[in-house]
């Protein structure tokens, strides 16, 4: 076995050192994991909901008014149903959830995001879109449900279809 010698070798030592420092030091940082809160359980029900109604009343009890401070983008022709580039942005203040709803999908709610305090109220995700449709973003804030619609034409659809 040959040992290292040279500036090579001093630096490799070097590197190691600091890299084994700076692991101990994470060691003094305060880690917890990430608690759930008792209300942000999965919303199953909802995502199993066929109707948009049915699924909007099961995620948030009540419905939601249109608003010009929601900014849905979404594609007006998706040539492919599978990989639908769709997000979501508002000046809401107070914002705790982000949904959206594709009402021909086989279950309407497609993604839900629970925003925690202090975050910037923007989601961007890729749907499954069946088929032609409207798709809805659904903003909560401040206790109230906002939302905005935009009509995605899909050339072929996404959910085996």
């Amino acid at each position: 076995m040959t040992a290292f010698t040279g500036p090579f070798a001093t630096r490799r030592l070097i590197l190691q050192g600091a890299a084994s420092v700076a692991l101990l030091g994470l060691g003094n940082l305060p880690f917890t994991p990430a608690r759930a809160a008792a209300n942000d359980k999965y919303p199953e029900e909802a995502f199993k909901q066929k109707s948009e109604a049915d699924a909007v009343k099961a995620l948030y009890g009540k419905t939601a008014e249109p608003s010009d401070k929601v900014k849905l983008d979404a594609p007006e022709i998706a040539e492919n149903g599978g990989v639908v580039p769709i997000s979501v942005t508002t000046t809401l203040d107070k914002v705790t959830s982000i949904s959206f709803f594709v009402a021909e999908n086989p279950s309407a709610l497609a993604a839900s995001y629970k925003i925690p305090d202090g975050t910037i109220p923007s989601i961007a995700n890729r749907l499954k879109m069946a088929k032609t449709t409207n798709v809805v973003a659904i903003v909560e804030a401040d206790g109230k449900l906002y939302s905005a619609t935009k009509e995605v034409k899909v050339t072929v659809g996404g959910c085996g279809g």
